[in-house]
């Protein structure tokens, strides 16, 4: 290839053309994605856009009406709670099945670009390759006596997408189409491109509803002052000669040596995300996407190349981990790592290959955050509408992003909580009567936050209050992270604040919580609070409550899915409390909500351990319909949320330990994952290892059908790495990257964890560059299973506080100053502050 990597980067291969979307390359900078399917002949770019959503901005206001229309609100709440205390499930059940709206909008499919090469069907193909240090997919090929060599990278510097086509021994000839399975409103081309005017749905159902009327419905003009509007365009640098064909529009280019094709898009959606919802109109948005394509070709293949890789190896950093002898190298996906022939390889790639996809697919100020695909989907009607299911699956795309070296591809997150909490203070006060604001189980790019399910979604799963709850987690880990003051007081303590006022008043007053044993191991310090309402007023428990997204049985072996005070309501809420608690501590405010928090938090109990020693998933010890349930939802107190440790909460750890060897092993990627990072919480690297090498398998299967959601079938990982169950959903790609990234390194305990849960196999490695809470940056190595040193750094935080550092049984607390790198040997002993240690 015409140009050489970078001999410390990882690439992975393949050696022919993508077959199908399953075997492309995906490459993205926040905003475009693309998976690149190669090939000398036909070759094809599909592209999405990350603001590229059904729907409207005013969707989730007038959803909300609707239901409050239809009766939903908090005289009918009432009536809920009402009916569960007289045990009538059926009439609750009924009743709440009229708080449901419809459906959040689908993420979907933006355009294709085809490049056809002539007489490429008899040429020669030498292989592809996506190096995900850089995020270049290339190929070569060879024509008769020429060489053609094609890359395709998404620079996040000019905002486009590039492929650039270099032809050495003779010239090329090709034809270049833009299609798009949108409705196509204008088109435009010349000899210096092509520009494409598309109309997005403003309504889209998901595939799981078959019986809507009109799955994707177009509008005939701009809806409430928005206009559901895309534009992109495609323009060239080339030596050959362009002509434009009269019949479709395409572009015929020959006698070319070289050609760039910048592929650049501007929507009313991304206006409106980026807080620019003004009268723009559709030939604003033409121009601004011609504009942006044109700017990009004109700079040059070579010097958009450069500014990319500049770009993304920044973001990227010098984070990187290395399991056994090798990282650096070209590896064919098949052969090295689909094989199972080396599982260290296999972890390594997994970890840099999760890096790589979060870099791709959430950047600052590009777009809304990573969905359920990322930003990667060819499908008008994709699983579950590709949009964010906040029970556990976005949670799971950011769970990496601190510890591995990315919190600026955590931020897109945050400001999709902005909108949820915008529309959840509606939805709060409006359904439930209540302060502050919640979520659900879905949400999308408008921030929905209503329950979906069309008044027939199974409570399971659609009556859950604590997606807010679960979400704002994830702005107290970046502050603990990274100790940004600023972000917490501007961007964290608001929605802290906001989720807690809700909770607050969700909670409800009992004399006790009905059932299961008075001891629950509920004495722990390390949780926090009591078993008891110590102060005399009694429990506080949520009612109704569900355990995503499991059942049990009743009495009378009916599946049933409405309780009080399931495990995971409690863990969240008291994560919450505190959370928001130390928040205002940090930051030195006086609010009145606090003395409110601390009064509610002696009387949450704490989940209950049943008589035969499991972490209970309600508050009654009620048998489980599934007892090997994907979901881990009661144990969210130990990972993620980290109110269990082992040490300090010995029987609560005991417990979620025995419940999750009744959970057994994999099923689909992101159970697989959260398994992964259960076992590493629990130090347990035998588990830990095994679920890895299962959920590292090939797929078993046709991955274009869907297996059913009960995990009764296994998924894995497709041709091109991504994890599938099928359908295919990122978030085990992403959750693997952070399970192995716990195995190596914790510090959720408030002290750095070194090889918690390191297998015996993963005999020799090295990590750099990942992160700690307290603002801390850690390199260490290991060999024959033993550290062989550690370096940290302080990149933010107080330089005054004690730095606790563990390896097995041996510990150490040092000081780490800024700007310095204090260094230990393998037994913790100080070298000497200043130098790096040369094992790292």
């Amino acid at each position: 290839m015409h140009t050489t990597p970078d001999p410390a980067d990882l690439l992975l291969s393949w050696p022919a053309p993508a077959a199908d979307w399953h075997e492309a390359a995906p490459v993205g900078n926040g905003r475009l994605g693309a998976m690149v399917f190669g090939g000398a002949h036909r070759g094809r770019i599909q592209i999405n856009d990350s603001t590229v959503w059904s729907g409207t901005p005013d969707g989730p206001a007038a959803a909300l009406a609707d239901v409050v229309a239809g009766g939903a609100g908090p005289r009918r709440l009432a009536e809920v709670r009402a009916a569960l205390r007289d045990g009538d499930r059926r009439t609750a059940e009924s009743l709440l099945m009229t708080f449901e709206g419809p459906y959040s909008q689908e993420y979907l499919p933006y355009a294709d670009l085809w490049l056809t090469v002539d007489g490429g069907e008899r040429a020669v193909h030498h292989g592809r390759t996506l190096n995900l240090d850089s995020g270049v997919a290339a190929e070569e090929f060879t024509l008769g006596g020429t060489a053609v060599s094609r890359r395709t990278w998404a620079d996040a510097v000019s905002g486009t997408l590039c492929t650039d086509l270099t032809a050495v021994g003779g010239t090329v000839g090709l034809r270049l189409e833009l299609t798009t399975p949108l409705r196509e409103v204008q088109r435009a081309a010349d000899q210096r491109g092509i520009t494409l005017g598309v109309e997005i749905p403003v309504d889209g159902a998901p595939a799981h509803e078959p019986a809507v009327a009109e799955p994707l419905r177009y509008a005939t003009g701009p809806v409430g002052g928005y206009d559901p509007f895309g534009a992109l365009a495609v323009r060239l640098a080339t030596d050959g000669e362009v002509t434009v064909a009269i019949t479709d529009g395409s572009l015929r280019i020959t006698g070319a040596t070289r050609l760039l094709v910048t592929v650049a898009s501007s929507t009313r959606a991304h206006a409106h995300w980026s807080g620019r919802p003004g009268p723009g109109s559709r030939e604003v948005h033409l121009d601004a996407a011609a504009g942006a394509a044109g700017r990009a070709a004109a700079l040059g293949a070579e010097a958009l190349l450069a500014q990319h890789e500049g770009d993304l190896r920044g973001l990227l950093g010098g984070s990187a981990l290395r399991v056994g002898p090798r990282r650096s190298g070209t590896y064919d996906v098949s052969a090295d790592i689909l094989s199972g022939r080396d599982e260290l390889l296999t972890a390594t790639v997994l970890f840099q290959f999760g890096r790589y996809l979060l870099a791709a697919a959430s950047r600052p100020r590009t777009g809304p955050p990573a969905n359920l695909q990322g930003i990667w989907n060819a499908d008008l009607r994709p699983a579950w509408s590709s949009n964010y299911t906040v029970n556990i699956n976005t949670q799971m795309n950011y769970w990496g992003a601190e510890a591995a070296g990315l919190p600026a591809c955590h931020e897109p997150l945050f400001d999709l909580l902005d909108r949820v909490a915008a529309h959840g203070t509606d939805v709060a006060r409006e359904l439930y009567g209540a302060r502050g604001w919640v979520a659900h189980h879905n949400t999308d790019m408008w921030g929905w936050a209503l329950p979906v399910g069309m008044g027939h979604g199974n409570p399971s799963w659609a009556i859950w209050m604590m997606g807010g709850a679960w979400l704002s987690q994830h702005l107290w880990d970046h502050y603990d992270f990274t100790r940004d003051t600023a972000f917490l007081r501007e961007r964290a303590w608001p929605l802290l604040r906001g989720c807690s006022a809700f909770l607050l008043d969700w909670l409800v007053d009992e004399d006790r919580p009905g059932g299961g044993s008075d001891d629950g191991g509920g004495s722990s310090s390390d949780v926090g609070g009591s078993d008891e309402g110590s102060d005399g007023h009694g429990y506080l428990r949520t009612l109704p409550s569900t355990s995503p997204e499991n059942l049990f049985l009743s009495e009378q072996g009916r599946p049933e899915s409405l309780t009080h005070s399931s495990a995971m309501d409690l863990w969240l809420i008291r994560a919450a409390f505190e959370r928001t608690l130390r928040a205002a501590a940090l930051l030195g405010l006086q609010d009145p909500l606090t003395d409110e928090i601390q009064a509610a938090l002696p009387r949450l109990p704490l989940p209950r351990i049943s008589p035969v020693g499991l972490l209970q998933e309600w508050a009654d010890d009620l048998p489980e319909q599934d007892p090997a349930h994907r979901h881990l939802s009661p144990l969210v107190g130990l990972h993620p949320l980290g109110l269990v440790d082992p040490d300090t909460a010995p029987e609560f750890a005991l417990a979620a330990r025995r419940l999750l060897d009744r959970r057994g092993p994999g099923a689909m990627g992101w159970s697989w994952a959260w398994k992964m990072s259960q076992r590493a919480w629990l130090r347990d690297a035998v588990g830990a290892r095994e679920l890895l090498l299962e959920a590292a398998r090939p797929l078993d299967g046709d991955a274009g059908t869907d297996a059913p959601v009960d995990g009764s079938r296994w998924g894995g990982l497709l041709p091109n790495l991504f994890s599938t169950h099928p359908p295919f959903q990122i978030d085990g790609s992403y959750g693997f990257m952070a399970a192995i990234t716990e195995m190596v390194l914790q510090s959720h305990t408030g002290t750095v964890h070194l090889l918690p849960a390191l297998p015996a196999q993963w005999s020799e490695g090295d990590a750099r560059d990942l992160r700690c809470r307290g603002g801390l940056s850690v390199d260490l190595a290991w060999d024959a299973g033993v550290l062989t040193g550690v370096t940290l750094r302080r990149i933010a935080g107080d330089p005054a506080e004690p730095v606790r550092v563990r390896c097995g049984d041996r510990t150490a607390e040092v000081t780490v100053e800024p700007g310095t790198a204090f260094v230990l040997d393998g037994r913790l002993r100080p070298v000497r502050a200043g130098q790096e240690a040369g094992a790292c």
